[in-house]
């Protein structure tokens, strides 16, 4: 038996308007719908509707996990400052970390994500190979001080996210536990009704190897990644890779100095000369941890500087700003050359060896031509930093990729021994010797999830859940007087009775059409209208994302829905 939700009694309150504030469809529609509200910047509040979406995605994640093999546990969201200390990531998360101190001076942090409580966990439980594989997960509230909360529960400073870990004794158990939770991942968005695109990732400051992201294509997305119309691959542009063959430097004449007045710029250097920008290289200077470094770009790209911080992770990366050039004379600001520089330099692979280049003479006023890498200066580290565009080559078959825009629902890691080493998480192995686990981290943003099926499933008069994740399997609206009320409630009762999971609109009071009103804003997948001819016994079914009407009896109608579940 189902439980049959009255809207009479029901903690919600419906908005005509939208929030001033929102600006995704999301944001809006959840809002409006009476799913959540919210608390503070980036907190929210889940009321009894979006409570039961939150529910339903928690349980579609527990039953796939459930079914790999994962065990379900609870860490404390509240945790010491020590482990984080020992893997570093107190101070690589910076300003991003919820820090606090109880009342006897202890340092505390708000949880981030637990790779290092998990990992001590396994430690204190597990002492033999044979005690491994395991997997465990949670489903928690996780913390992060968001410098911009915005577009609702997408992107909020609490959020509900699930992580599992996987431990290992062998390089190859790791990789059946992350293929194990790949599958998953795509049973779990399947039935969750989503729409999405698994994609190459860059593993940044988690560390390890192989990873993936599971990305929701919507307008509203925060990520953005490419697909190739001819081939199967797809990824995030900040792992989009470019392989650049060597050119030959003999073709290229001698450095040649030129006067460039008032040309600090690409664009000004370009006029000037009448050369297009492909010609000259950009050079953009970053501090790295503090230090000043360059990076080489071709001067008709943008660097891309998260995808620069991606691959220096855990270093800070930020633009170098004009008190750091005080007192460097060696750096003209607008005229930077990598020619006898005097710093690291890092390029994009575009800039290869043999490449002739306009670029800065190091001189105010002065740039230089025919500067060739590789003979007139040399690259300390490649790395693919440019700002990705339509149409630049799939690097598996040269064809123009496609840019869209997504949300990040779920991150997979073969995270390898990164955490283990910082713990010295041994298992005693078959041979009596200690073996060095090895691990992988998966999460899925559980409260991002329901805002990207929002994203996803939405029209123009509301929310449109996939029946898994509804509130409820059928709306039923008594659009009338007492008859058709009676009639209503009586109907819900045998669904309810029958497993089906009824919201009922026995609301006195309030006007039929501001019930169809609320029937479409809420996004129940079937409304049950009884109306006009509740007398003779029929009533109107309604399928809400198609908007397909029609009229039968109640019986019929009771038998149908009633093999909803």
């Amino acid at each position: 038996m189902a439980h049959v939700q009255r809207m009479s009694t029901t903690l919600l309150k419906t908005l005509r308007d939208d929030p001033a504030d929102a600006e995704t469809a999301s944001h809006k529609l959840l809002v409006r719908a009476g799913y959540v509200r919210r608390s503070s910047a980036g907190v929210w509040t889940w009321l009894p509707l979006g409570k039961k979406v939150l529910d339903n995605v928690s349980r579609v994640v527990r039953e796939e996990m459930d079914a790999i093999g994962g065990q379900e546990v609870l860490l404390p969201a509240l945790l010491p400052k020590e482990p984080y200390e020992a893997s570093g990531r107190w101070e690589e998360y910076g300003d991003l970390l919820f820090r606090l101190k109880d009342r006897k001076g202890a340092e505390y942090l708000l949880g981030p994500t637990h790779e290092e409580i998990f990992t001590l966990t396994v430690k204190d439980q597990c002492t033999s190979y044979k005690d491994l594989p395991v997997i465990l997960y949670q489903i928690q509230t996780k913390y992060r001080d968001e410098a911009r909360p915005r577009s609702g529960v997408l992107r909020g400073r609490e959020f509900q996210m699930k992580d599992s870990y996987s431990f290992d004794t062998t390089d190859e158990g790791l990789a059946e536990s992350y293929r194990l939770h790949r599958e998953a991942y795509t049973r779990i968005f399947e039935r969750l009704g989503l729409d999405y695109r698994v994609v190459s990732a860059v593993s940044g400051a988690m560390g390890g190897s192989a990873s993936e992201e599971f990305l929701a294509p919507a307008a509203a997305g925060e990520d953005t990644f490419v697909d190739c119309p001819r081939c199967d691959y797809a990824a995030n542009t900040e792992a989009v890779t470019v392989t650049v063959a060597p050119a030959d430097p003999a073709g290229h004449g001698p450095v040649e100095e030129l006067d460039t007045p008032d040309t600090p710029t690409i664009e000004t250097l370009a006029a000037h000369l009448g050369v297009p920008a492909s010609a000259t290289l950009k050079n953009l200077l970053v501090k790295v941890d503090g230090e000043i470094t360059a990076v080489g770009v071709p001067g008709d790209r943008e660097v891309d500087l998260g995808k620069l911080g991606e691959h220096l992770a855990p270093a800070v990366v930020e633009l170098a700003a004009a008190e750091d050039f005080e007192g460097r004379p060696d750096l003209v600001r607008g005229y930077v050359g990598p020619q006898g520089l005097g710093l690291r330099y890092i390029a994009d692979p575009r800039v290869a060896p043999g490449t002739a280049w306009i670029t800065g003479a190091n001189k105010t006023g002065k740039h230089a031509r025919n500067v060739v890498c590789g003979r007139d200066f040399e690259v300390d580290q490649y790395l693919d930093v440019v700002v990705v565009e339509p149409g630049d080559p799939c690097p598996s078959c040269g064809a123009g990729l496609e840019i869209g825009r997504a949300i990040e629902i779920g991150h997979i890691f073969q995270l390898g021994r990164k955490y283990a080493d910082a713990f010295s998480l041994d298992v005693l192995g078959q041979n009596g010797k200690p073996v060095r686990v090895t691990m992988g981290s998966y999460g899925i943003g559980v409260s991002r999830a329901v805002a990207a099926l929002a994203e996803q499933t939405h029209d123009e008069a509301g929310l449109c859940w996939p029946r898994e994740v509804a509130p409820a399997d059928v709306h039923v609206v008594a659009a009338g007087k007492a008859v058709q009320t009676e009639l209503a409630l009586e109907l819900a009762d045998k669904l309810g009775s029958a497993g089906v999971r009824v919201l009922v609109d026995d609301r006195t009071g309030v006007s039929p059409g501001v019930k169809f009103t609320d029937a479409e804003l809420i996004g129940v997948p079937t409304i049950l209208v009884v109306g006009r001819g509740a007398p003779q016994g029929l009533v109107e079914l309604k399928d809400r994302r198609t908007g397909a009407r029609e009229e039968l009896p109640v019986a019929e109608a009771i038998e149908r829905l009633s093999a909803l579940r």
